[in-house]
Order: structure tokens, then C-alpha cells, then sequence
């Protein structure tokens, strides 16, 4: 959940490894820290909070003779968020710093191990183990990294990216990962590694993806990369990466949450380009062909994920006629779970390196049964390990609160509903014709109402910002959304919601209902806009104030009606759902809260 980078070569280190941070700091923002050899010293510098604290901290320090390092930003597992347990950590002998993404299982095993053979820790952490533990390794193998990292690896139970910078090799940065991500930057007279690519985008795009239980070695005009098990070279080919630095910014707009929201039109426009067939008005979805349509599906995810799950399997069920279960990966990977060999499970993750996600595609590919993985990231652990892998094309999504991933993932799985309903025939013609041309249209719609949508969001936004809880209703494929609601606000307002399957609300919710609950639901032109209308008198007859997101001419009398365009079937969901992502937003930005960098919270749950 912490962010990494390393770097050498003919900069000046420490200003560009601090700015590759800035652009890490989605990936937690507890503490940070930078070491570097200068003067033939080993430099460890690190400051709890955010990164503004440690910039202050360098202000004073004179760090230009540094062309090589290591930084580091937090996201605490082990120990409170302070100083003495932020990286990088060193070894006793203050000859090697480390930085560390992940968790060590055996941290306990391993420090008492350590301990017991005189070691001195002096922080929390779980990472510190690893700098003794290697330190005790370049003992064993007579100075010899390379070997002395890969007897370490070998001794650790867990998920881990590492960095480390040792006082004996300057200029040399060594890096290994094992499910916990870590990327390779090549450039001209200069390397880097780092969590994600765009710590270093500004400088090269041209990347190596390393997989789990792999060891990389930078120095300024050179890079190689050995198996951990074996120290055997493994060969390795950049990938140049097509978007650049702008992407990643903020384009002028407050937050970068803004700015992706403002983002969805393209997204699913990009998400569309190459896969439909204009001419024959057909769903081309390549990265399935020659599948065979699976008898069941399992769709597992997290999160926000787990929302986009749930909406397709609606469309799963009644286009492809696949009956599909939807469950949370952290549940599922310790359930004795039953698949059959003509099942296929589907994992969805924004990042790719999802740690409960992933642990269920490893424990489904053991079982033999087919695995789609669904992801935004290329190269990330989820889509190398996948059988096969769909691409959302999303772009990089920088606020800890996911919008446009989530709106990339309804888009994908409608494609794969109507791809599954076209191999089997079971998805009537005059349904796939109407929704391809409603999908073509999505994008000028979105780009056209967004403004309108902003407007209405911060006009609400401004009436309930003093509600301490939210009740978000909806039904059918609206269900899904009435939970994204409800997290969104809660993860970046800090306003407690719950969101609920409107007909459940008479099973005990409506015991909360009185005027100062205000209820927020989603009754939009479908067949169970009755049976929504039903609900939401319920909570008028006990003078529970309302919004609802419906459209025009819809016989709805609530206290504040949000008029959205009406969409094909369940495409209305591309409407509400950034309708919802817009009301979480403008309350958030109204009550003064880091919209981006939700307390306690990280972009990428590479930990259990």
C-alpha cells in the first residue's frame, strides 16, 4: 500500500526521487523518507505526515552530490505512523537502507530470530526485519548481494516490493517484489524502479514489468533482472508507455477526483474504440475469443469492484443467461468453495494488485478452473496471471476514490454480457442493436450534462452537509449504485451512509427514519419504479426528506426530484453513476475535506 521509487544516474537524486513520491503519495501518506550515499555516507532522512514534511525537513540539508537513492511513503500496517517506524530502515551497522511495500508474515518469527543473535531494532515495523535479515545475509555470502538478497527472499513469508541503496556499491540501486507491485524505468544514462509507473513518467516511458520472486539490479548505464529461486538472468524487453506526465495531473481542476469524474466520457469512448463492429452491429471482444461461454461465473473483487460486480451480474443473467454469483474476495478466498470445471471466475481490480483478489486467483487457478482477469493496469500481477485479460483502458486514476475505473468496469462487463450473448443467442437482436447504439451515444451525453450535473450536486450538496448519516435506496441493477453512493460519501465526507436494496428497508432501516435521516435514491425509468415509489412513500409517511435521481416525466413527488437523462435499459447506470460520484464530491470539497487522500485510506490494498 506504500509507494516506492529508486533511482540512478546523472541527476541530482533527492528533488527527483521527492517528486516521483508526489506523484506516489495516492499510494499512502502517513510518513515518507529518502536514503542516499553522499561523502561516503549512507543519508537516511525521514518525517511523519505527509510529504510537505519531509520537503521542509531536506530544505535545509544540502543533497546535492547524491545521484542515486531511494524514497519511500507510507501507508502504516506495523506501528503507528511516526517517525522511528518510517522508511527506509538501515541495519544495525548503518551500511544498507531498505524501503519496503507489502507485509512480512514472519516478521515476529524473524525478529526474534534476530534478536536472539544480538540485533537491535529500533522501530515497530515489520520491514526492519528485512534490513537485519539481509544485513545477515551479506555476512553468509561474503558481501555478495545479489546471493545475499536472494537467501533473504527465501527466508520471508508474505507480499513485498523492496528498494535498497547499500554504503559498499554507490550509485547501484537493488529492488525485488513478490505479488506486491514494482516496475523497472529505463532511460538514457539513467534507471529507476518504483511502485507505478508514473513516479518516473517524466523522464522515460519505456518499462519492464517484473514478476513476483524476481530481483532487479540499476546502476546509471545499466540494468538486469535474475529469478530469486535461482539467481538465473532472466531477459527482459521494455514496453513503451503511451500516455504521458498530463495525464496524471490535474488539468486545472481542483482535485484530481474532479478531474477523473470529468474524465468518463473518454473513458468510455476509449473502453468502446476497436471492440465494436460498426457494419454488423456486433460486440468484438478479443480478448475472449475462442473462450468457451462458461456454464457459471464467479465474479470476485473488492470494494468499489465488488459494486461494479454486482451491476453486471444483472446483465450477465438476463443477456447471457449465466447464473452468476458475486462475492467479496476477502470472504471468499477462505470459504471450501465449490467450482466445477466448466465454471470461469472473474476478478476485478482497478489496480491489478488487489491482495485479497489476487490470493483468489491463485487459489482458483490450483483448483484448475479458468480465470478472466479484469484491471486497468498493464503488466500488474492480476492480468499476467489471469488466463485471459480484459483491459479497461482507463487511464491512471490517481484519487484514492474510485469514478472512472468504476465507470471502465460497468462499460467492460456490458461488452462481455452482450459478447456472451451473442455466443450463445440467448440476447434478443433488437436488444444488442439498441444497446451498442446507446453505448456509441454515451459518451457526448455524459460530456454534455456533466457541467449541469456539477451544479445540481453542489446545490444538494450545500442543504445536507450537516446530515451525520445517509440512507442510499435503489433496486434491481440500481442496487449496486445505491452502495457505490453510499461508500463514496462515506470515504471521502466521513458522513456515515449505508446503502440498501430498497425492498429490504421495511426489514429493519426504516426504524432510522425520521427528519433529520435524509434518504438519497435511485428511481430511474425501469420496471421497479413502482415498487421504488412503494419504498420511498414509506419514508415520507415518516417524514423522511428525500432525493432521488429519476427521470423526466416520471410521476414522483419527493422534496428534491435530480432530473438525469434517461438511457437504454440498464445503461442508465452510466448517468446516475457519476450523479452520485458529483454529490459525495461536492459535500466532501464543502466540508473541507482532503477529497483526494481520504484519511486512513490507500489506493492500492496491496495487504490483506
Amino acid at each position: 500500500m506504500c509507494g516506492i521509487i529508486g533511482y540512478s544516474g546523472h541527476r541530482v537524486a533527492v528533488p527527483l526521487i521527492m517528486e516521483g513520491l508526489r506523484r506516489l503519495e495516492y499510494r499512502g501518506y502517513d510518513s515518507a523518507g529518502v536514503a542516499y550515499i553522499m561523502d561516503d555516507r549512507l543519508h537516511v532522512v525521514r518525517a511523519p505526515g505527509k510529504l510537505i514534511e519531509l520537503d521542509t525537513k531536506l530544505a535545509s540539508m544540502n543533497v546535492g552530490g547524491a545521484v542515486s537513492g531511494i524514497g519511500h511513503t507510507r501507508w502504516a500496517t506495523h506501528g503507528l505512523p511516526n517517525e522511528k517506524n518510517a522508511h527506509p530502515h538501515r541495519d544495525a551497522a548503518g551500511h544498507l537502507a531498505l524501503a519496503h511495500n507489502g507485509i512480512v508474515e514472519n516478521f515476529q518469527t524473524l525478529r526474534c530470530m534476530l534478536q536472539g543473535e544480538g540485533a537491535s531494532f529500533v522501530s515497530d515495523t515489520d520491514t526492519e526485519s528485512l534490513a537485519h535479515l539481509l544485513a545477515k545475509g551479506l555476512q553468509e555470502h561474503a558481501g555478495d548481494m545479489l546471493k545475499a538478497l536472494a537467501w533473504t527472499l527465501n527466508q520471508v513469508d508474505g507480499s513485498f516490493a523492496l528498494a535498497i541503496v547499500r554504503l559498499e556499491e554507490p550509485g547501484v540501486i537493488y529492488g525485488a517484489r513478490r505479488h506486491s507491485p514494482l516496475v523497472l524505468g529505463v532511460g538514457e544514462g539513467e534507471n529507476f524502479i518504483a511502485s507505478d509507473i508514473p513516479a518516473f513518467l517524466p523522464y522515460t516511458r519505456n518499462v519492464v514489468f517484473l514478476d513476483s520472486d524476481e530481483i532487479v539490479r540499476i546502476d546509471a548505464n545499466s540494468w538486469g533482472v535474475w529469478e530469486a529461486a535461482t539467481l538465473a538472468p532472466v531477459h527482459k524487453t521494455p514496453q513503451r508507455i503511451s500516455w504521458d506526465v498530463q495525464a496524471a495531473q490535474k488539468g486545472g481542476y481542483k482535485h484530481f477526483m474532479l478531474k477523473e469524474i470529468f474524465e468518463q466520457p473518454r473513458v468510455v469512448a476509449d473502453c468502446l474504440a476497436g471492440r465494436l463492429d460498426a457494419t454488423h452491429q456486433r460486440v468484438c471482444l478479443e480478448e475472449l475469443a475462442g473462450m468457451p461461454v462458461p456454464k457459471r461465473l464467479h465474479v470476485l473483487a473488492c470494494g468499489t469492484s465488488y459494486h461494479a460486480g454486482l451491476w453486471g451480474m444483472h446483465l450477465f443473467e438476463d443477456w447471457a443467461r449465466i447464473p452468476v454469483s458475486v462475492e467479496i474476495a476477502s470472504e471468499f478466498r477462505y470459504r471450501n468453495v465449490l467450482l466445477d470445471e466448466d465454471d470461469a471466475v472473474l476478478i476485478i481490480s482497478q489496480s491489478g494488485e488487489t491482495a485479497d483478489s489476487l490470493a483468489c486467483l491463485q487459489l482458483v487457478k490450483s483448483m484448475g478452473v479458468p480465470v478472466i482477469g479484469l484491471c486497468n493496469v498493464v503488466g500488474s500481477s492480476i492480468a499476467r496471471e489471469s488466463d485471459r485479460v480484459v483491459y479497461t483502458q482507463a487511464g491512471p486514476e490517481i484519487s484514492v476514490a474510485s469514478t472512472k475505473a468504476m465507470c471502465s468496469q460497468l462499460t467492460l462487463l456490458t461488452l462481455m454480457a452482450l459478447h456472451w450473448g451473442q455466443e450463445k443467442g440467448t440476447l434478443r437482436e433488437a436488444d444488442r442493436i439498441a444497446c451498442i447504439e446507446a453505448l456509441r451515444q454515451l459518451p457526448a451525453l455524459l460530456d454534455d450534462h456533466l457541467p449541469a450535473m456539477r451544479e445540481k450536486a453542489r446545490e444538494l450538496s450545500r442543504l445536507y452537509a450537516d446530515a451525520r448519516s445517509f440512507l442510499f435506496l435503489g433496486r434491481g441493477h440500481c442496487c449496486p449504485l445505491a452502495l457505490e453512493g453510499a461508500l463514496k460519501l462515506k470515504e471521502i465526507s466521513y458522513i456515515h451512509a449505508e446503502g440498501y436494496a430498497a425492498g429490504e428497508m421495511k426489514h429493519g432501516p426504516i426504524a432510522l427514519i425520521d427528519p433529520h435521516f435524509p434518504t438519497f435514491a435511485l428511481a430511474l425509468d425501469d420496471a421497479l419504479f413502482p415498487k421504488v415509489k412503494s419504498n420511498l412513500q414509506e419514508v415520507q409517511a415518516r417524514n423522511g426528506e428525500i432525493i432521488a435521481l429519476t427521470n423526466e416525466g416520471m410521476d414522483l413527488q419527493v422534496e428534491h426530484p435530480w432530473i438525469i437523462p434517461r438511457v437504454w435499459g440498464p445503461l442508465g447506470a452510466f448517468m446516475a453513476l457519476p450523479a452520485l460520484q458529483l454529490f459525495a464530491y461536492e459535500t466532501a470539497d464543502y466540508l473541507g475535506k482532503d477529497v483526494d487522500q481520504p484519511r486512513n485510506l490507500a489506493k492500492s490494498v496491496t495487504v490483506e
